[in-house]
């Protein structure tokens, strides 16, 4: 019994150096930054809000155009591309384990795995401000996608 608790053991230390691509993107991951999202949209931006006061909570925009009526209108478009590549490998070398019944010592061994994975994940969002003739948010739109 004693070797097959050996046996467990050398198990475990191949499979415990694995790790997935996920695993790998939550340690590289910076989430901690302040970021253009929906719910930023959704929670701060309102109808007779100031220009100046978008630019307090979303910052500048990526492109300004006006309409007929000279009233300006806000674009933000932000993409993010992620890219995870993740390979884990391990081994164990084993040297002189003693088999019960056999008598003798097991001559050297190894033994080694090597696994990998990645992903590629790209957000977009595009955020359409309008303004009116007084520099007042008179309506907003938005659209967020991830694939």
């Amino acid at each position: 019994m004693r070797y097959g608790a050996m046996l467990l053991m050398v198990l475990m230390l191949m499979v415990g150096g694995c790790a997935s691509a996920s695993k790998h993107r939550e340690a590289v991951r910076d989430d901690s930054g302040d970021k253009l999202t929906v719910g930023t949209v959704q929670k701060e931006i309102h109808v007779g809000m100031s220009s100046a006061d978008v630019v307090g909570v979303l910052g500048s925009p990526n492109m300004v155009t006006t309409d007929s009526k000279r009233r300006e209108a806000w674009v933000y478009d932000k993409v993010a591309t992620e890219r995870v590549y993740s390979k884990s490998s391990g081994g164990v070398g084993v040297l002189g384990l003693v088999f019960g019944g056999i008598g003798g010592a097991a001559g050297g061994g190894s033994t080694s795995s090597s696994a990998g994975a990645s992903s590629t994940t790209q957000r977009t969002l595009t955020i359409i401000i309008k303004f009116d003739e007084n520099n007042l948010v008179r309506d907003f739109v938005y659209r967020q996608s991830s694939f």
